[in-house]
């Protein structure tokens, strides 16, 4: 008798291949499926370039690309903030996000396990200086020689350096910053200020400074070209593909161009020597054309006029149609979406009349938000930072305060040092804070600014 094989393990094994096949298909988490979550998970880390919180929104180089890359397929951006450039990688492969929304360094090694997309740059180490009357620039790196160079303890710029000044059998005389209280950016503002001759930093991070300190120099290179881009799994080429398409048709579009410009090229701080007197007044016991509408607002909520004319004049010095880098509007620098909350939208916002009127009613909140300081002088303090920085900067600035044993109700000298502060990983990484890095700088000036003009206000011109 002949005997028979069976096919069935045969096709249980088929069937098995097919369904393992199948699941792999589906659990494959590629731009189509991202498509049908309507979200983008984007891993970033809190810098000044690339996503941080500033009047309570989110900005950033980085982040204001992504978003608009999420605009035109009608995603919603979730923000994964990563503690370290390290663990970007890790969870970029443990799923955690879709895609690393930061200029990571391409390598050999990398290309092996990601897929580099995106917003990609070429970017270098430069020297940054002061460039005022009197300055004498560095213009080849062998006029370092002799000079004194500061730079971060340990840093990539500092093995730069290093390796430079061996480059040039020795001569650079290079100072070392601790690590755990100064960062780059503190080391360019100090620059600026002439408390050191030099220091080091990326061209991206030194342009975005130049922004703020428009007295410093930083066009001398002092390293190769690092190629650097935003990153996804191998796993996902079809998003790959698409944030590629993306940049490649942006570039040249306005889209492209006005980020560039908002964070490389339009003014942030300013110099001292630069400053409009604040002590001018435009005729006897007149501040500005809009004193009416100061006067009838101040009116209205209890508030001083003369500091709703301190703060318009440090906002846009009374100019109606003025735009900060930041999107802030019109003669009180507001944020259109806090206005659009105070019931301010479209081209009201530009509107004199409307936009005091929001700005004065966003003012008041903010003194009730602060309704705990007792000190009437300290709480128009807490509410000028706040007004400027952001609610949540200055709360995280007050429960480190509070923490680190200082006054939380007091601004000199105590949430004042804190919000200065927060532009440190120690500090702004803290379990009491919940939004991130912060640059102080601007919320320091601002509130010593509007209440010393407040003061000569009051001083010069009757209630």
């Amino acid at each position: 008798m002949k005997k028979t094989v069976s096919c069935l393990p045969f096709l249980l094994l088929l069937l098995s291949a097919c369904s393992l096949i199948t699941r792999q298909k589906e659990e494959t988490y590629d731009f189509p499926r991202i498509l049908e979550s309507d979200t983008l998970r984007i891993l970033t880390l809190n810098t000044s370039t690339s996503y941080f919180m500033y009047r309570d929104q989110p900005m950033g180089v980085h982040y204001d690309m992504i978003r608009e890359f999420c605009r035109q397929y009608h995603l919603v951006p979730e923000i994964i903030v990563a503690p370290g450039t390290a663990s970007l990688m890790r969870m970029l492969q443990e799923g955690v996000g879709d895609v690393i929304a930061y200029h990571m360094p391409v390598t050999r090694e990398g290309r092996d396990s990601v897929i580099y997309c995106g917003m990609q740059q070429i970017n270098h180490q430069v020297l940054v200086q002061r460039a005022m009357r009197g300055d004498t620039l560095v213009n080849d790196v062998t006029g370092l020689i002799g000079k004194r160079v500061t730079v971060v303890n340990g840093s990539r710029y500092h093995q730069r350096l290093l390796h430079l000044n061996e480059e040039l059998g020795g001569g650079i005389l290079i100072e070392t910053a601790g690590s755990d209280t100064l960062v780059t950016e503190d080391l360019i503002r100090m620059v600026s200020r002439g408390e050191i001759g030099y220091t080091v930093a990326d061209d991206d991070l030194a342009r975005l400074n130049r922004t703020y300190f428009r007295n410093l120099y930083t066009d001398l290179p002092i390293s190769f070209d690092q190629r650097s881009s935003w990153v996804v799994r191998r796993d996902t080429p079809v998003l790959a593909d698409s944030l590629n398409s993306w940049f490649d048709s942006k570039t040249e579009e306005p889209v492209f161009l006005r980020i560039m410009k908002r964070y490389f090229e339009e003014t942030k701080g300013y110099l001292e020597e630069d400053r409009i007197s604040y002590s001018a007044l435009i005729g006897p016991g007149v501040i500005s054309p809009f004193d009416p509408f100061f006067r009838r607002e101040g009116k209205r909520l209890d508030i001083d006029w003369r500091l709703l004319a301190a703060l318009s004049f440090e906002e846009s010095s009374f100019r109606t149609e003025d735009r900060s880098w930041s999107g802030a509007v019109g003669l009180m620098g507001l944020m259109p979406a806090t206005a659009a909350s105070l019931g301010v939208t479209g081209d009201r916002i530009y509107d004199p009349e409307h936009n005091i009127r929001a700005g004065a009613e966003y003012l008041k909140q903010l003194l009730s938000l602060f309704s705990s300081v007792k000190d009437p002088d300290e709480r128009v303090k807490m509410a000028l930072a706040a007004y400027n920085g952001g609610i949540g900067h200055i709360s995280d600035a007050r429960a480190l305060a509070e923490k680190y044993a200082a006054d939380k109700n007091v601004w000199e000298g105590n949430v004042e040092q804190y919000v200065q502060l927060k532009h440190l990983e120690q500090y702004y990484a803290d379990p009491v804070c919940r939004n991130g890095y912060f640059r102080g700088d601007e919320t320091i000036n601002y509130v010593r600014e509007v209440t010393g003009r407040w003061k000569l206000y009051r001083e010069r011109v009757k209630e």
